[in-house]
């Protein structure tokens, strides 16, 4: 409280004494002990009427402090003027502290969550529920080539770890459950996802001794052995050249079944036979891929390659090329579209893949052409090409290698693709630029005919493969591309796609589509200030986004040695055309299942308003747990959503050994979006006679 110049407050019967001390007035005297002043006979007064008394003048206002007093005719303004200042300052003051301070949850834990605006936050191992506020995550890896001592991971709290029979667990590809379903056509090795009351609720332990993968390119040729511990490939592919173990790491030298002088060697055989280095081939899918060594090696030719293959006697072989720091995913021609969109990559590649392209109608060979680019590539190479050299060693017959050739280039013709060469080992064909001769010729070819035009192309998410061919967009000239022409590599990655340029992708104009690469440049810029290493090559190699859009947060690192796999989940607007037009890949998938893919894929994880979006999808706990068993050890995750969402995240995120800590928007703390970083804490399955380990391996 404020009080006018030469106040005096008296406490004694709650009454104050204003005492003007300004020259030509007399103060009285008051009675000791702070009683009434005498004043002789006085007239009643009023409830609110002053006394005068001895020259002051006194206010018997009981539990009231009087402000201010009348000085002559004039009113001291000043402590009305302080007292508002005060208030004013209390006021912004808390709602400064409202915006920057603890948001509380209303789970059952009841914890406070701060928010940070920290510009640059470093990391430390440990229990965030019990973090003083200022502490900063660790995004260093600790257990690789060089071991330092760890820390022991905390005792599992509400999530235990499962079995370490589990370390391997793919849900959706369980050998155990595909033996349920039938062996023709491979039915058994597609997908087939637990019911709700089967999925786990324990943490995917990595194997003993596991270690962080080499940096990349180091890890194109070399990878730790306790992390896939499997020889089988070691024997079995021994005298091709995939893979050989070397103490305690394998080693790849790069070979192949149909190239063992290395997949560098054999791909400047393709070359000769189709433009690799002009930036006219930028996305490529191997079916059958092995340990993916020939999209490892067409990496530095500025291809990217989504290398397939299923879980099946060639143990981990995916899991192999997640390691080396290949892009690469389980999967299998079957019965069901491949999860990518119509017109997805500039060329497809068969080495010696098993698979039969001329067997039922041709449905294989189909469904490449559905997610082939008009004028793509189809690169085939081992049985049954140039099996006049080969057909001992294949232990088969000439007639019935012949008769399997006849049969694919019948396939091939019948959907109007033209066969480019075949030199040795390798045949090319190459897919039509647009379907006008195509459509004219069903006249003549009665099979396959053209799928319903109403069909949707892209739908690809357990959508049937059928014996049809897939139309291009309709074209005004012989000449014209299909869906326009795509820009050269790089340019490729920040031009406006087609499909956005033609207006076919509803509500995303080459306005909005310039704007949100911009504003991804800057949130991924703002992403390396909070996470120091994000910005530094060799500690993140395998990304994820899980909620892709417009593929604008993949688009953003450029040159980064880093890949991401951009998912479109099937909830959200179907993006995923424009994410392969753009240069980049990807896949549909639905977060209430599990991902085709291995335990400890990924480096880091992007989960942008996922939460948002599968809110009343399917538990939030099922995705978070999914997130876990497909993050690798020390790994990172940056969650995007709504503050009351990261609120609820942080409180299952705390008890899967996981660090937390929410920050602020790159808008600054007033915005409800708030940012959640998380790292997976180092811990594996215990060795034999031990218990859960938190510290890497001797």
């Amino acid at each position: 409280y404020g009080f006018g110049i030469g106040a005096q407050f008296q406490p004694r019967n709650h009454t104050f004494t204003w005492r003007p001390q300004a020259p030509g007035y007399k103060t009285g005297k008051e009675e000791k002990g702070g009683g009434r002043p005498e004043t002789g006979k006085q007239r009643p007064r009023g409830r609110h009427e002053a006394m005068a008394v001895g020259g002051a003048t006194t206010f018997p206002f009981p539990r009231i402090w009087k402000l201010y007093a009348p000085h002559g005719n004039r009113v001291n303004l000043l402590p009305l003027l302080l007292i508002v200042l005060l208030c004013s300052a209390s006021y912004f003051f808390g709602m400064y502290q409202n915006a920057r301070g603890s948001v509380n949850t209303t789970s059952s834990s009841s914890s406070s969550v701060p928010c940070f605006s920290s510009p640059a936050v470093r990391v430390s191992a440990g229990n965030s529920s019990s973090a003083p506020a200022n502490t900063a995550l660790d995004f260093e890896a600790h257990h690789g080539a060089e071991e330092s001592e760890g820390q022991a991971a905390p005792a599992a709290r509400d999530y235990p770890p499962c079995d370490v029979n589990y370390s391997e667990y793919t849900p959706c590809e369980d050998v155990q459950r595909s033996l349920k379903f039938p062996r023709d056509r491979l039915l058994y090795r597609e997908r087939h996802c637990p019911e709700k009351e089967e999925l786990l609720k324990c943490l995917v332990p990595a194997p003993h001794g596991y270690r962080t993968p080499f940096p990349w390119p180091t890890s194109r040729g070399v990878a730790w052995f306790a992390n896939v511990p499997h020889k089988e490939l070691t024997v079995e592919k021994a005298v091709q050249n995939w893979i050989r173990v070397d103490g305690d790491k394998f080693r790849f030298p790069g070979g192949g079944t149909m190239f063992p002088n290395g997949a560098d060697a054999y791909i400047d055989d393709i070359e000769r036979l189709v433009p690799l280095r002009d930036g006219s081939i930028r996305t490529a899918v191997d079916t059958g891929c092995g340990v993916a060594s020939w999209g490892a090696y067409l990496l530095s030719r500025n291809v990217l390659t989504m290398s397939i293959a299923p879980r099946d006697s060639h143990e981990a072989q995916v899991q192999f090329a997640l390691e080396r720091g290949v892009p690469a995913m389980i999967g299998v021609l079957a019965s069901n579209r491949l999860p990518y969109p119509a017109r997805a990559f500039d060329m497809a590649h068969c080495s010696r893949c098993l698979i039969p392209w001329h067997l039922y109608d041709g449905l294989f060979l189909l469904e490449v052409d559905r997610i082939l680019r008009p004028g793509g590539y189809w690169i085939l190479s081992g049985p049954p090409i140039n099996w006049q050299k080969h057909w001992k060693g294949w232990q088969r017959t000439q007639e019935d290698l012949g008769a399997e050739q006849d049969a694919i280039e019948a396939v091939a013709r019948s959907i109007c693709w033209k066969k480019i060469k075949q030199v040795g080992d390798i045949a090319v064909w190459q897919k039509p630029t647009n379907h006008i001769h195509c459509k004219a010729s069903r006249k003549l070819i009665q099979s396959p005919q053209f799928c319903p035009a109403q069909q949707n192309a892209d739908s690809a998410w357990y959508t049937k493969m059928e014996t049809c061919i897939t139309p291009l967009p309709e074209v005004g000239e012989l000449r014209e591309i299909a869906g326009g022409q795509l820009p050269r590599w790089p340019e490729r990655l920040t031009a406006v796609p087609p499909r956005i340029a033609s207006g076919s992708l509803n509500g995303v104009t080459a306005e909005t589509f310039m704007e949100d690469s911009k504003l991804w440049q800057r949130r991924l810029g703002y992403y390396k200030t909070i996470i120091n290493q994000l910005g530094q090559p060799g500690r993140y190699r395998n990304l994820l986004d899980m909620n892709a859009g417009l593929g604008g947060f993949a688009a953003a690192f450029g040159d980064d040695p880093v890949w991401v796999m951009n998912v479109v989940p099937t909830a959200a607007a179907d993006t995923l055309g424009v994410v392969y037009e753009r240069g980049l890949i990807g896949m549909y998938q639905d977060w209430c299942e599990a991902m085709s893919t291995y335990p400890r894929t990924y480096d880091l994880l992007h989960a942008d308003s996922v939460f948002t979006l599968y809110r009343d999808r399917c538990d939030m706990e099922d995705i978070l747990l999914e997130m876990d068993r497909i993050l690798r050890p020390e790994g990172t995750v940056i969650f995007r959503d709504d503050v009351d969402i990261l609120v609820k995240i942080k409180s299952h995120a705390d008890r899967m050994k996981w660090d937390t800590q929410i920050v602020d928007h790159e808008d600054g703390p007033h915005q409800r979006e708030k940012i959640l970083l998380a790292v997976k804490l180092y811990w594996t399955a215990s060795g034999p006679g031990q218990a859960e380990s938190g510290e890497p391996a001797p």
